[in-house]
């Protein structure tokens, strides 16, 4: 079938549709390499201080996968919309697979709960930082393997030939649901174009949608995986170019709901902060200094015991890393504590912006925090690629230009998330000092997590 627009992206989107068969060729091959990374490391000495990116797999390893693969991923998101989940993600493959071959049963209640992706981004990054999953290949294994084996446990239970855990229950798909919103392509339906496709002469492919996705109602690019499958599809389908503010500013007062601004203001601009900013706190082993002593001038002392297994607290004597309790407890009440400080505040500054337009209304509320996106996914950017950063020091490459960059992708965020403010501002209030206060009031929210950041990259 012919693209329904021209340019080179139709021809982009027919390619992906015409080449599945190699697509998923590659994708097992991404699986392969996926596995072996996370598996292999496990079965070697861990790394000491000589050991270096290109002479120990664990470190080539660690650096592969939290310096580069999921601060790019996560970038890809904004430029390309989800093409990582449709083309390349080995837990997308893996979980298609297994509901190929498995059960077939309906999708539970319980699983459609909307609030999953929220719970699922906190209880990963909590519990990533419990047991160091950017340090340890053990943990690694636990936190990304275990995801692995429930992609393929729901993958098998549930629908044919699906991605029922990519669409419910991964960790991540909230996150890359928001950043897509951001992306300058997506697949859009002519709907003109569908209603004429009804003609009894024309022959009709029906399309494995195996992220679930209502095509014929599809309009933003957040559910997506821009695999290309239904390209063309009725004549009516292609990959288009649009411009990145257009889902959020266009579509965010009916697409946003409370769960995607929960995400945004506890999650990414709360507990992912606690989880990158906890290390470089100094008044963290201040306090839990102080904490220790009065524990011990009380004659407790179970809190300060290091026998917890490696699964739950980090434990790695040779290392010299190990967590008590108190440890334990400290960082996930830092995580957990910035998390809902954070987002309580923010949500009381983007309730001022959110009045400061006009009567009090949720929808606008909603929508208003989507302009939050830009400054959101550049911090958990940021924070992923600090580790990118501390390795390359490790290795000897001067890093004199990070901080730098820091500020440069801060300094634009900041002016696009403003940007989407005001634009959104305009549907809401003809008044120019309304969006005056609305915008005074949002750049409130946007210094507060501006000063987060400076607090970890520069004053600390």
């Amino acid at each position: 079938m012919k693209p329904t627009s021209p340019g080179v992206l139709p021809v982009i989107g027919s390619w992906l549709q015409a080449h599945g068969d190699w697509i998923r060729r590659l994708q097992w091959v991404v699986v392969l390499f996926y596995g072996l990374l996370v598996i292999v490391p496990t079965m070697l000495p861990l790394p000491d201080e000589k050991s270096h990116i290109l002479s120990h797999l664990t470190v080539f390893a660690q650096f592969l996968f939290w310096g580069i693969w999921w601060p790019f991923v996560l970038l890809s998101m904004v430029f390309m919309g989800r093409v990582w989940c449709g083309v390349l993600c080995p837990e997308g493959t893996l979980s298609e697979w297994a509901s190929s071959k498995g059960r077939n049963r309906a999708i539970p209640h319980w699983m459609r709960w909307r609030g999953w992706p929220f719970a699922a981004f906190v209880g990963t990054t909590v519990y990533g930082q419990m047991v160091s999953v950017y340090q340890y290949p053990k943990a690694v294994l636990l936190v990304l393997g275990g995801s692995t084996v429930a992609a393929l446990v729901i993958g098998y239970l549930y629908g044919r030939e699906k991605r029922v855990w990519c669409k419910y229950l991964c960790p991540v798909n909230g996150v890359f649901g928001l950043l897509s919103k951001l992306a300058p392509a997506h697949f859009s339906v002519n709907a003109t174009a569908w209603r004429k496709s009804y003609a009894p002469t024309i022959p009709i492919q029906a399309v494995n949608c195996a992220p679930l996705v209502a095509i014929r109602r599809m309009e933003g690019a957040s559910d997506c995986h821009m695999c290309g499958r239904c390209s063309g599809h009725r004549d009516a389908i292609a990959l288009s170019a649009r411009s990145p503010n257009h889902e959020v500013v266009k579509l965010g007062a009916r697409l946003a709901d409370g769960w995607q601004t929960i995400l945004i203001l506890f999650g990414l601009l709360g507990v992912a902060i606690g989880a990158f900013q906890w290390t470089a706190n100094p008044h963290f082993v201040e306090v839990k200094q102080a904490i220790a002593e009065w524990l011990v001038d009380r004659n407790v002392l179970w809190p300060l015991h290091e026998n917890t297994p490696w699964w739950l607290l980090t434990n790695y004597p040779d290392q010299r890393d190990v967590f008590s309790w108190l440890d334990g407890a400290m960082v996930v009440g830092y995580i957990v504590g910035t998390g809902v400080l954070m987002g309580g505040v923010l949500t009381l500054l983007m309730a001022w912006a959110t009045r400061a337009l006009g009567p009090w209304e949720s929808r606008r509320f909603h929508h208003l925090c989507q302009a939050l996106i830009p400054l959101a996914g550049c911090g958990v950017f940021l924070g992923l690629s600090a580790l990118t950063v501390n390795l390359l020091k490790n290795e000897g490459i001067p890093i004199f230009w990070a901080n730098d960059i820091r500020l440069g992708l801060l300094v634009g965020a900041n002016l696009w998330s403003a940007w989407l403010a005001c634009e959104i501002g305009r549907q809401y209030s003809a008044s120019l000092r309304q969006r005056i206060h609305g915008l005074a009031a949002f750049c409130s929210a946007l210094a507060l997590v501006d000063y987060s950041w400076a607090l970890m990259f520069w004053i600390w």
